[in-house]
C-alpha cells in the first residue's frame, strides 16, 4: 500500500467510496467533498491535510483528512477516514490512521480530536478509534438530531509515534 498526497483526479475516486459505505448522509458527503476541494486549493500546509491510500494498480483504497486545530497551540483534528468497503478489515485505515498520528508527532504533537456520532451505523468507527487509543473526552448531548450525540474522542500525541511512513 502507498500513501500519497491526493491529485484531482482522486475526487471522483473519494466521492465513490464515501457514497458507496453507506454511512454518510448526502449532507456528510458533500462536506467531505468541500473540504476535500479546501485541501486541494492550498498552497500551503494550514488547515486540511489529505492522503490517499492507494492499493494494487493505482487504485484508491482510502483516505484520511486532518488538520491542526488553528485555535491551539499543537492540537490536531482528525476530519476524515474512510477505506473502500471491499477492502475493510485489512488494516488499511490503521495504517492511515498511524500515517496521520506520526505525521502530527513530526509536527510536535499534541492532542488529537476525532467527532463522530453516537448512532448505531458508527459504532465500527468508535470501536476502531478505541482500539487504537482514543478514548471519549466529551459528549455534547442531541447534538446532530435529538437521539445522537457528538462524541468528541481525544489521544494525546508524542514523539514516541512517529512512524516509518511510505509517502510517494
Amino acid at each position: 500500500m502507498l500513501i500519497r498526497p491526493p491529485i484531482p483526479y482522486d475526487r471522483s475516486k473519494i466521492l465513490h467510496l464515501l457514497k458507496t459505505r453507506q454511512i454518510f448522509n448526502d449532507r456528510e458527503i458533500q462536506v467531505a467533498m468541500d473540504v476535500f476541494d479546501d485541501a486541494l486549493s492550498q498552497t500551503r500546509e494550514h488547515d486540511y491535510l489529505v492522503y490517499c491510500a492507494l492499493g494494487d494498480e493505482e487504485n484508491l483504497i482510502g483516505y484520511i483528512c486532518y488538520g491542526p486545530n488553528t485555535m491551539t497551540a499543537s492540537n490536531y483534528d482528525i476530519y476524515w477516514i474512510a477505506v473502500d468497503k471491499q477492502c475493510g478489515q485489512q488494516g488499511i485505515g490503521s495504517k492511515l490512521l498511524s500515517f496521520a498520528e506520526s505525521e502530527i508527532a513530526l509536527k510536535g504533537g499534541g492532542n488529537v480530536y476525532i467527532e463522530t456520532s453516537s448512532t448505531e451505523p458508527y459504532e465500527p468507527a468508535r470501536s476502531f478509534y478505541k482500539k487504537h487509543g482514543y478514548e471519549i473526552a466529551s459528549v455534547v448531548k442531541n447534538f446532530y438530531r435529538p437521539g445522537d450525540n457528538k462524541l468528541i474522542l481525544m489521544k494525546e500525541i508524542t514523539t514516541g509515534d512517529i512512524q516509518n511512513n511510505d509517502v510517494e
